[in-house]
């Protein structure tokens, strides 16, 4: 198994269709359906920002997942304490390969790269219907800080 930095956003954009799917799935008031053109010129533009990092994970010569993350400042105000965090944009692996610790390994990847950037935490949400991923993160021993709630008028 090899995970690896990339800036191949053709790649990350195909690799993104599942994760897509099930925003869309889910939540198709504010998600559209995948499009691979618009996904690779969103891509694009993004994949050379600073603060950006899109980590592949291969197994056997085959590409079976991403995760992106962002480094984040939050700088000090009046009211908070400035601290850094990594920030989980998104994970996906391709759906035949799930439930077999390839996320886990992506994740313990970015667990390295904020403690080699000295940053004691991980932040990331998901949508409260994606089951799948509350399970995971809960199973990553991850815990609830915040819960972001709306109501439609």
């Amino acid at each position: 198994m090899r995970i690896y930095r990339t800036y191949d956003y053709e790649m990350i954009a195909k690799l993104n269709k599942p994760v897509h799917d099930i925003h869309s799935k889910f939540y198709p008031e504010y998600y559209k359906e995948y499009s691979e053109n618009a996904a690779k010129e969103f891509f694009k533009k993004i994949i050379n920002i600073e603060s950006f990092i899109f980590l592949i994970l291969e197994d056997r010569n085959q590409t079976l997942g991403y995760v992106w993350i962002e480094i984040r400042n939050y700088p000090e105000i009046a009211f908070n304490k400035g601290y850094k965090a990594v920030y989980v944009q998104q994970i996906s692996i391709i759906e035949s390969q799930r439930n077999k610790g390839y996320g886990a390994k992506l994740m313990e990847e970015v667990y390295n790269i904020a403690k080699s950037m000295n940053i004691g935490i991980i932040e990331l949400d998901y949508w409260v219907e994606n089951q799948d991923a509350k399970d995971f993160y809960k199973k990553l021993g991850f815990i609830k800080s915040r819960e972001f709630v709306y109501k439609q008028i």
